[in-house]
């Protein structure tokens, strides 16, 4: 996937005139933050002690990084597997195609994998002669319609039913239908041959246990467990900051990532897969090929940002953010959206490619309270936008307006000042106590919505007035 968000302030423009965009993405965030409301209330001990007790051990993990990998790595080839690690997006890439093309695969399945879409996995594999099948549904909708995911857990959130059975007559030939069951049975019996047929399975992983050298993966669709299974090769694509150091690690972190992303008290599928296929077992491939990809992680380990490689990729900071509740997935530009990837975009391509994503968010702090690791994300946010401003990727009217500003909050005589200048100008541009235009460059936040007017007696002149205080008294 080609990095876009140094388009992201058009993208944004695209975004908000797509009303059906806007509802289907509210109607999926919205159920998955009651169901996780419900699961944390039913949560079976202390959630936030949980919590608390996970990014310990995520943080302590990043500490040591390097010996559980090392143990990782080690165990896993004791049971068969051969590990590869790649610096970067292109070596990934190369490792990847060099596995197919010598195990002669010509069809590969994969199972929904952010570390693939980050490398841009798919088009390497497509430019080598090499079909790549995405067989998670949301997937598979979206490489019909030629499109990157817009979530980290629900891909084809943007899309609404209608638009699905559209995609279906177009491009796989079948008859309208809007019918969810009939839709998934469509999708499976297209998607039956290219499971039986394939030569190699290409998977994610949402943890690697340094103790036994195992893959963790979650699913609900059960495509997971066909993808490792069924092909002849497996090959596995995980970052490096996924390792945790034992499998008794495994099921706090499980309970934790499944009610954060659908509300779950545990997914539908849980596999834990050690090594290759052995002598008398039914099933599993006779090679495993596990793919560690850094791609500037480690340059992030070392820095201030460190704490963001504790994300498990549940999703739970995009369904509780207004800001991609409004703009969906696809206007942050890359595979990684909404507040995490406002944080991890930027480390990974750099503040000249997306500077302006740390600008996409409110800074209200939701994002933080629901993260399952307890990721500081308004606090790397704001990190960002100061790192934006030194390296000049901030317009000296931007710069010139957050002077001002900071100096207005600094001094209050000079804010109560503004606010009493502001109450009575406001009355002038003032219908119904909401103000529906907004001049020169703060129009933006009257295009689709009405501003509140500034009260006429601003709060701080009627604290005074209660408490007797005189009005030049700060």
């Amino acid at each position: 996937m080609i990095p876009r968000c140094h388009d992201f302030t058009r993208n944004v423009a695209r975004a908000l005139s797509n009303r059906n965009l806007q509802s289907a993405i509210s109607r999926t965030t919205d159920r998955f933050l009651s169901h996780r409301d419900a699961a944390v209330r039913s949560f079976p001990g202390d959630f936030e002690a949980a919590r608390e007790a996970a990014s310990q051990l995520k943080l302590s993990v990043l500490r040591d990084l390097d010996v559980h990998l090392s143990r990782f790595i080690e165990e896993a080839e004791r049971r068969g597997a051969s590990v590869h690690v790649a610096h970067d997006a292109a070596e990934a890439r190369e490792i990847a195609v060099r596995i197919a093309q010598e195990e002669g695969v010509k069809l590969a399945v994969k199972s929904k994998s952010m570390a693939t879409e980050e490398i841009a996995l798919n088009e390497a594999l497509e430019s080598a002669g090499v079909e790549a099948v995405e067989t998670d549904l949301g997937e598979y909708i979206i490489q019909l319609a030629h499109e990157a995911p817009s979530h980290l857990i629900a891909p084809a959130v943007h899309k609404t039913r209608e638009e699905v059975s559209q995609l279906f007559v177009d491009r796989l030939g079948e008859p309208y239908t809007e019918e969810i069951p009939e839709l998934v049975a469509i999708a499976r019996r297209h998607l039956r041959d290219k499971f039986l047929s394939a030569g190699m399975g290409i998977s994610g992983a949402n943890f690697l246990v340094a103790e036994t050298g195992s893959i963790a993966i979650v699913s609900n669709e059960a495509n997971a467990r066909m993808v490792t299974t069924l092909p002849r090769v497996h090959l596995a694509v995980a970052s490096i900051e996924k390792v945790i150091p034992k499998l008794s690690d495994l099921p706090a972190m499980l309970r934790l990532l499944t009610r954060s992303a659908t509300g779950q008290p545990i997914s539908s599928y849980v596999s834990v897969l050690t090594g290759v296929r052995r002598p008398g077992d039914l099933e599993g491939p006779s090679k495993l090929h596990i793919l560690l990809v850094d791609n500037g992680r480690s340059a992030i380990l070392k820095g201030k940002y460190r704490e963001i490689l504790k994300c498990l990729r549940c999703g739970a900071c995009l369904n509780i953010c207004p800001v991609y509740q409004t703009i969906g997935g696809h206007a942050y530009g890359w595979v990684y959206p909404g507040p995490m990837g406002s944080v991890l975009s930027p480390l990974l391509l750099g503040l000249r490619e997306a500077s302006a994503l740390p600008d996409a968010s409110t800074l209200c702090g939701a994002c933080a309270d629901v993260c399952p690791v307890k990721i500081p994300l308004p606090d790397l946010l704001l990190e960002l936008r100061g790192d934006a401003r030194a390296q000049g990727h901030r317009t000296p009217g931007e710069v010139a307006g957050m002077k001002g500003f900071a100096a207005m909050m600094g001094r209050a005589g000079l804010l109560e000042a503004f606010e009493r200048i502001a109450g009575v100008v406001s009355q002038l541009l003032c219908k119904d106590g909401k103000i529906p235009w907004l001049p020169f460059g703060l129009s933006g936040w009257t295009d689709r919505r009405d501003f509140p007017a500034p009260a006429v007696q601003p709060f701080r002149k009627l604290w005074k007035i209660k408490r007797g205080i005189a009005p030049w008294n700060r």
